[in-house]
């Protein structure tokens, strides 16, 4: 089954000079968690060329609830590696740049120039690291999303997407929109959740099986409406 056959049905929807857009387009995913991974899931089935991943975690047991890359038989892959394969079993054309590092203010390693993509995806947890990420894109005029807190949800209905400028409940958001006015940055999409928090008590976020795939998914379709210009 090659390629053509495999986007049949997407061709249906967009037609052969979007499908052309989705393959020659880089798109850089910074975070293989609950969200980023199924990112990569929808960018991958929609026929995107080329995909940069960015994460320096290891897949553990407590991934299992809501990570697509989770199973029993990923358990303790580096995160870059079980979505790289994944990635292939689904587009064995597609190009997978992978890089094992967390993000840190002014250190992207190896990764280099932000210029080679098309599109930039923030979905890791540290405010300084998504600060950083958005700067770097910015920087290089390309377009960012970043996703703002899925954990502690149950009711993925209220993901939104919009300015930061315009997130409200969220609390992670409320933190981005201070941060990001101080550095003097607009423009960012965000995807945030209208949901009050749920409070468990714990340090560590609850999460539901559904809620971070569905938020990814957003983003994903998000992201292949603007290369596609639909």
């Amino acid at each position: 089954m090659g390629r053509i056959e495999r986007l049949n049905r997407t061709k249906m929807l967009i037609g052969d000079e979007a499908l052309e857009k989705l393959a020659g387009a880089n798109v850089a995913v910074f975070g293989l968690g609950g969200v980023g991974g199924s990112v990569v899931e929808g960018l991958a089935r929609a026929g995107i060329g080329r995909l940069t991943l960015v994460d320096g975690d290891v897949v553990e047991e407590s991934n299992l609830n809501r990570q697509i890359i989770a199973t029993y038989e990923t358990l303790g892959q580096d995160k870059v590696k079980a979505t790289k394969e994944r990635v292939l079993s689904i587009a064995p054309e597609c190009k997978v740049d992978t890089y094992k590092q967390f993000v840190l203010p002014g250190d992207f390693g190896e990764i280099g120039d932000f210029g080679r993509f098309d599109f930039v995806i923030d979905a890791i947890d540290t405010v300084t690291g998504k600060l950083a990420i958005i700067e770097a894109a910015k920087e290089k005029d390309v377009p960012v999303i970043s996703a703002m807190g899925a954990g502690n949800k149950m009711n993925p209905e209220l993901f939104i997407i919009d300015d930061v400028s315009r997130t409200k409940v969220c609390p992670l958001a409320k933190v981005m929109r201070k941060k990001l006015k101080e550095m003097g940055i607009s423009g960012v999409a965000a995807l945030y959740s209208t949901e009050t928090p749920i409070k468990t008590g714990s340090p560590t976020p609850g999460s539901m099986s559904y809620v971070p795939p569905a938020a990814g998914l957003m983003i994903s379709g998000y992201v292949i409406r603007r290369i596609i210009s639909l």
